[in-house]
């Protein structure tokens, strides 16, 4: 996925100023793509300079509203169905994992269940984003729930796991 990828995504829901597509990305996006403000509003002049988006409004302090056009209607949708999702290969936390053999095992149960924690929390401010959003049956909140619901049953997962993996630790 690219930030290319999400602003089109977001900008196929309704036009919006780089301040508003900032706030969903804090609100919801951050949690699997993040971006800086800088990133985000970069991003914004170059999809505007190729074509797929547009400004459709301009206010004050240089505000500007964009707008999916077609070009980015159709780039958005190649990428969704003609590209392959990139697996992601690397953890940091798995890589750890291998390696916990040069500790002594209280150090490694110790990161283990750091790990616990880190899933929980996790978990939890999850939980806390599902119940703070007023749902509707918009495209960005039934596939935005969709994807919260995968964060929720990662961290689920996560947790249970860790939790056995120190347990395996002699």
């Amino acid at each position: 996925m690219s930030l290319k990828h999400a602003l089109l995504g977001l900008l196929s829901e309704r036009p919006a100023s780089g301040y508003d597509l900032l706030k969903t990305f804090e609100t919801s996006l951050a949690n699997v793509w993040p971006a800086t403000q800088s990133q985000i509003y970069t991003e914004l002049t170059k999809l505007a300079g190729s074509g797929q988006i547009t400004v459709t409004a301009e206010g004050p302090r240089g505000r500007k509203e964009y707008a999916l056009t077609d070009e980015g209607m159709t780039e958005l949708r190649h990428w969704l169905t003609e590209t392959r999702p990139q697996r992601n290969t690397r953890s940091d936390v798995l890589l750890r994992v291998f390696f916990l053999g040069v500790l002594r095992p209280e150090q490694a149960r110790e990161y283990l269940t750091g790990l616990t924690e880190m899933s929980r929390e996790g978990y939890e401010q999850l939980r806390q984003l599902a119940d703070s959003i007023d749902w509707d049956d918009d495209n960005l909140s039934v596939y935005g729930r969709i994807a919260l619901e995968y964060g929720l049953r990662f961290n689920a997962m996560r947790q249970e796991w860790a939790e056995w993996a120190a347990g395996q630790i002699k």
